[in-house]
């Protein structure tokens, strides 16, 4: 799927949560643990009026069980999982990680951030769950850009 395929509504609230992500970068750095990386984005999330939760559960069903004890960072809007790393480099396994939750959701959109480099955005990545779609997400229910 196509970013411009993607509900605006959903890429605009994703470009929020990375402008976010940024800002928290930008005053921190490179080199904490992620847990502050963390605690410091919730906050910004408040400060900027997006909804989010934190440390969600990741419920599975396999062969008429429920599989559970595990959890992911945080969910924007219950739309956009969030799992943060603070680690030298990202390797495949954190995306198959990522793209697990998303199809355990099944959420739309997930970001993987990294925020153990130099420049953020070179620390992001995106996932699409196309099984999530058609979506239809009205632009009301989603944080505006002028929310507090």
């Amino acid at each position: 799927m196509r970013h411009q395929d993607i509900p605006e509504a959903l890429n605009k609230l994703s470009e929020r949560v990375i402008g976010c992500a940024i800002e928290v970068h930008r005053a921190l750095g490179p080199g904490l643990l992620e847990r502050m990386h963390e605690e410091a984005l919730c906050h910004e999330f408040k400060l900027q009026g997006i909804a989010f939760d934190r440390q969600v559960p990741v419920r599975l069903r396999y062969k008429g069980i429920e599989l559970v004890g595990q959890r992911f960072d945080l969910l924007v809007a219950g739309l956009i999982v969030v799992e943060l790393k603070a680690v030298e480099q990202v390797i495949e396994v954190h995306l198959a990680q990522l793209v697990s939750y998303l199809r355990a959701g099944p959420f739309p959109l997930g970001l993987l951030i990294n925020f153990n480099t130099p420049a953020l955005r070179q620390g992001i990545e995106r996932r699409v769950n196309s099984k999530a779609f058609p979506l239809a997400i009205p632009d009301q229910l989603l944080p505006s850009a002028t929310s507090a």
